[in-house]
This record gives C-alpha cells, sequence and structure tokens, in this order.
C-alpha cells in the first residue's frame, strides 16, 4: 500500500483565491506523517549550512532577537484543502541568508524527527520565506510545527516544514521526505503540481 495519497475529496468554491482543486478550510487541520517532536525553546537552534560547509546558527534567543515580520497570507495543502487569510509571525529568510556567501540553487529544508523538503533557494528569498514562530498573535502550537516552522505559502504546504532545525545549501537538487516518495519536487498549487509528473 503506497504511503502516497490523492487527497481528499472537496468542496471546491468558485473563488479567485482557490487554486485549482482545493476547497475552503475554517479550521487547521494537522496532518503529518509522525509524532510531533518535543522541542524546547532551551535546545532549540537553527542553522544554515552552505555548499562549502560554512555553518551559521542561532539559539532561541538570538534569533527572536532578530527583526519580524507580521505575514497575513493564504495556505494550499496538497490534501485539497485552503486556508485564507492566515495570520503569522516570524523572520524572513531573506534577514536569516544576509551576509551568508554562496551559490548554490538549492536549499534542503531541515526538521527535528528527521523530516527534509527541498527548495530552489529562489524561492526562499525576495520576501516569499520566513521561519514562523506565531500563528493567530500566539505562539506556535506544536502540532503546527511550534516552536518554529518554516513558511513558503506560495508552495504546497509540505515545503513549510514543521520543526525546523535548518537548510542546507546545495549546488544541484536533491529530493526530500515526500520527494522521495512521489510528491511533485517543486509543488506549485496554481499548477496542481501535486505529484511526479504533474
Amino acid at each position: 500500500m503506497s504511503i502516497v495519497t490523492r487527497g481528499f475529496t472537496g468542496r471546491r468554491r468558485d473563488d479567485p483565491k482557490l487554486p485549482p482543486g482545493q476547497y475552503l478550510e475554517h479550521t487547521f487541520p494537522v496532518l503529518q506523517a509522525g509524532p510531533t517532536p518535543p522541542v524546547k525553546t532551551s535546545t532549540w537552534k537553527f542553522t544554515i549550512t552552505t555548499e562549502a560547509g560554512a555553518a551559521t546558527s542561532w539559539d532561541w534567543k538570538r534569533f527572536t532577537a532578530l527583526p519580524a515580520e507580521d505575514i497575513t497570507t493564504d495556505i494550499h495543502c496538497v490534501t485539497q484543502w485552503s486556508k485564507l487569510g492566515t495570520s503569522w509571525r516570524g523572520v524572513s529568510l531573506d534577514t536569516l541568508l544576509d551576509g551568508i556567501e554562496t551559490s548554490a540553487g538549492y536549499a534542503m529544508a531541515k526538521s527535528y524527527g528527521g523530516y527534509t523538503t527541498n527548495l530552489p533557494l529562489p524561492d526562499l528569498r525576495d520576501g516569499k520565506a520566513w521561519v514562523a514562530y506565531s500563528y493567530d498573535g500566539k505562539p506556535l502550537p506544536p502540532e503546527h510545527g511550534g516552536p518554529a516552522r518554516l513558511l513558503v505559502p506560495h508552495l504546497y504546504f509540505w515545503k513549510s516544514a514543521k520543526w525546523v532545525t535548518g537548510l542546507d545549501l546545495m549546488k544541484h537538487d536533491k529530493q526530500g521526505f515526500w520527494e522521495k516518495l512521489g510528491y511533485h519536487d517543486y509543488g506549485d498549487p496554481w499548477r496542481e503540481q501535486r505529484f511526479q509528473g504533474d
């Protein structure tokens, strides 16, 4: 039996904010491959490692002292639900990547529990991605990736890795956890890139 599912049958509305094949969700479903890891802010660390092996790290205190942004955005899950106008607070990847010398074209996001997902580096720059630690005005709950998760809202939500620990910058693309199991390498909801070959 395959771990890849074609998702749930949705109730698509004729709303221009909904990508093809999506339905409007008012709750915030919790979907993940395994148990929620117990991540404490006292031991949390986020590390960016370049393709040359140079590492830059932030502990929770240094990370939350960085300039933060409030983000209001729509999110789209590959299982066909979309939630509109979600509110987050986090640190832009532009801030985290500032001063890091790299000629990499890709990044592998890594998380507590061993989860990974691959992204083109340009999709993390220019105000497109954050490491978010607050949702709806409150600390990000563990079941939604707290204390901090990647937020890349223009791609399907599996690319917004929960419990994120860092990024490995790469010259060449490599597949992450769900991508190896058949999910699309890029995951654009407006092009319905759910699975390999879409």
